[in-house]
């Protein structure tokens, strides 16, 4: 009689979420939570571009993103990365890159991203979750826009980013009205 042996962690068991999450929508939440729900481990790559200007530093996001899922011990982890994506994925023993998708438009952009990757390292493979309908309009860029103009932005981020959003605008106000 075969014996089925049970590895302990497969590439396909684990999943990475790449992303600059600045900040964490409640979009994200819900791909990483429904991520969560097919692979029994979801990395969360935040990812380091020295050419593009944060607003949350990215220890701070990786802070933010950790605090969020803390309730999902081991199956959700948080990490920075730099460079290509596929040399992280591959770093990690993974072959599954999640993304999400919350129009059409976004579709044009990650397919061309999907195939770039695959032409660098072929056996990794990218799955497209679309947003749900709620969050089809939350981008980080436009959280931002409302955070900084005074809107509220509670139904866009959660908790812990509203709270830290607020923390930041008011960091800001205050360096502006500083005496020169």
């Amino acid at each position: 009689m075969a014996r089925a042996t049970a590895k302990k962690s497969s590439p396909a068991s684990m999943a990475v979420f790449p992303g600059s999450f600045d900040p964490l929508t409640n979009g994200h939440v819900d791909i990483i939570e429904r991520a969560s729900e097919i692979f029994p481990q979801v990395i969360v790559a935040v990812l380091f571009n020295p050419s593009k200007e944060s607003l949350f530093s990215q220890a701070e996001r990786v802070a933010l993103i950790s605090k969020q899922f803390a309730r999902y011990k081991g199956r959700v982890s948080v990490v920075s990365f730099s460079g290509l994506l596929v040399d992280f994925v591959q770093s990690t023993k993974s072959r599954v890159v999640i993304r999400g998708l919350r129009a059409i438009s976004d579709f044009d952009y990650e397919a061309q991203m999907a195939l770039i990757n695959r032409k660098l390292a072929p056996k990794i493979e990218t799955f497209f979750l679309t947003a749900r309908e709620e969050h089809s309009y939350i981008s980080s860029t436009v959280v931002k826009q409302v955070a900084l103009l005074g809107g509220d932005v509670s139904k866009m981020v959660p908790k812990v980013v509203e709270q830290a959003l607020s923390k930041k605008w008011q960091e800001r106000q205050r360096l502006r009205r500083r005496p020169l």
